[in-house]
């Protein structure tokens, strides 16, 4: 089975809650190092509410234009406003920083090591392949948007 029909079944938010699983393995049975001590730790929540709303207003917007919100589904519609004129990938930003905002809360160092790897899986197996697709759909608008809006921040 080749890795994009692989992606296709094993969706995005299914690495974030696999990452955050590891993560609370991490912190309980390897912690390293407490890093970060309360009330600093406490940041964590902020950070996990922040990446609750970024991820959630872009997936909002994707169902008021009616394109695809799945990985692989073909879009019909090029967003480039709202969270898009910061971001490429709102979405996967606020995974990102869910799992930023989870290591913080634990303040543990060995969590903080699984968002780097999430960052690596989620650009290798979803990102390269939906700006390929994209681009192919969109042609020079979307060309022209990369150019314009950074992939992550």
């Amino acid at each position: 089975m080749s890795s994009v029909n692989q992606s296709r079944k094993i969706l995005p938010p299914v690495y974030l809650l696999a990452a955050t699983l590891f993560m609370i393995g991490l912190n309980y049975f390897a912690p390293i190092k407490t890093i970060l001590h309360a009330p600093v730790t406490y940041v964590g929540a902020v950070l996990i509410a922040l990446g609750l709303f970024i991820m959630i207003w872009p997936a909002v917007a994707f169902g008021k234009v009616g394109t695809a919100i799945k990985p692989f589904d073909d879009s019909t519609h090029l967003l480039t406003d709202g969270m898009y004129r910061i971001t490429r990938n709102p979405m996967y930003l606020g995974m990102t920083t869910i799992l930023l905002g989870i290591a913080t809360l634990f303040g543990t160092a060995s969590p903080f090591v699984l968002v780097p790897v999430f960052v690596w899986i989620i650009q290798t197996k979803f990102i390269r392949h939906e700006e390929a697709a994209l681009e192919k759909t969109f042609g020079d608008p979307y060309i022209e948007y990369k150019r314009s809006v950074r992939r992550w921040l």
